[in-house]
């Protein structure tokens, strides 16, 4: 049988309801007592019944993170990042897949499974800023992804230009002036791919280098193949870059393929830098130079904003949250970039 409340109360010498006033954390708890209640509790191998104790708030103790593409990396660590934030305020997470699909998206936004979960964190690729204006679900909604929404929920992105900007700055910084962007994508200008695009531009721009738009390459996904598919095309056109920014990582994974089996040398002969630092970015042939969003960072705070949210109390008003990035250099560009001026991002070198 369980180690109950009563028996940390008698344990302890107090009352039941200060213990459980020291389980649930209240603040009118002194230092002494709450020491003397957490001995007990330890001595005991006390554990509270999370489910219990939400159902007594009204609520599931579970939230929902949707993601478009679990089969990435990125988004498989990031759902670890925030199971593990999640963790902390005693919450377990539902992880959803919508397959990057418009109905998927909206299913999720609006009521699905709305007696199930108490909110929801959101990685929409397709939904548009009417869908969320339109929503009917009360229970609070986090917005993930760098696509950025006029809408009244929190959204935690980077700043993709600033970061892409940084990836092209350390090509530059290595002497290369024609650099292919692998990925971009056409339609919604506010998506993640148009604004590493524009990033691209502005600091070749800024270099007083004219941006070559025949060194844009579209792709259909954001893979592995889809890279690999892209320089493939890229140089069948006889367009042979001396650097590639790519979208992801995973499309410069594949745009390391080709360039390997077309006899090209890294970062000899053409430089890579990728986007989102998978493990996978760390361990292969060639390690992959990469820009890397702080995910513990953008988990915690996605989690805490939905926490807040849920507590109920003052509602403060929709926050865009930026978290941190920074660039990863390894074999790919193969040089460790000049000091950079104070007020810039500061890229970090791995042996």
């Amino acid at each position: 049988m369980g180690v109950s409340l009563k028996d940390v109360a008698q344990r302890a010498g107090v009352s039941i309801k200060t213990v459980s006033n020291v389980v649930n954390n209240y603040p009118h708890v002194t230092p002494q007592m709450r020491a003397k209640v957490q001995q007990a509790i330890d001595e005991l191998g006390y554990r509270p019944n999370l489910t219990a104790r939400h159902l007594r708030k009204g609520r599931t103790g579970i939230i929902a993170f949707a993601v478009p593409e679990l089969g990435n990396p990125y988004f498989a660590e990031l759902a670890g990042a925030v199971i593990d934030a999640a963790a902390q305020h005693d919450y377990t997470v539902l992880v959803d897949h919508t397959a990057g699909l418009r109905e998927r998206e909206l299913l999720v936004c609006q009521e699905f499974r709305s007696h199930v979960i108490d909110g929801l964190i959101l990685s929409p690729i397709h939904l548009e800023n009417d869908d969320l204006l339109a929503r009917q679900e009360t229970s609070p909604l986090v917005l993930l992804g760098e696509r950025e929404y006029e809408a009244p929920y929190d959204q935690i992105a980077i700043d993709n230009v600033a970061a892409a900007r940084t990836a092209v700055r350390h090509l530059l910084d290595l002497g290369r002036r024609r650099i292919a962007f692998l990925g971009s994508r056409t339609g919604r200008e506010r998506q993640p791919a148009h604004l590493r695009l524009r990033g691209w531009r502005e600091e070749l721009t800024a270099a007083g280098v004219t941006p070559d738009e025949s060194l844009v390459v579209a792709t259909d996904g954001y893979g592995r193949g889809d890279g690999a598919a892209a320089m493939t095309a890229l140089l069948d056109r006889g367009i042979v870059p001396d650097a590639v920014f790519a979208y992801n990582d995973l499309i410069a994974l594949g745009a390391l393929r080709t360039l390997t089996e077309r006899g090209l040398r890294v970062p000899d002969d053409i430089a890579v830098v990728g986007f989102d630092d998978i493990e996978e970015s760390r361990y292969g042939a060639i390690t992959l130079t990469t820009v890397a969003p702080d995910k513990p960072a953008i988990a915690r705070q996605a989690v805490d904003r939905l926490v807040e949210r849920l507590a109920g109390g003052p509602v403060s008003e929709p926050r865009r949250i930026r978290p941190g990035y920074r660039l990863v250099v390894r074999e790919s560009t193969g040089a460790v970039p000049p000091a950079v001026p104070q007020g810039q991002t500061t890229p970090e070198v791995e042996d």
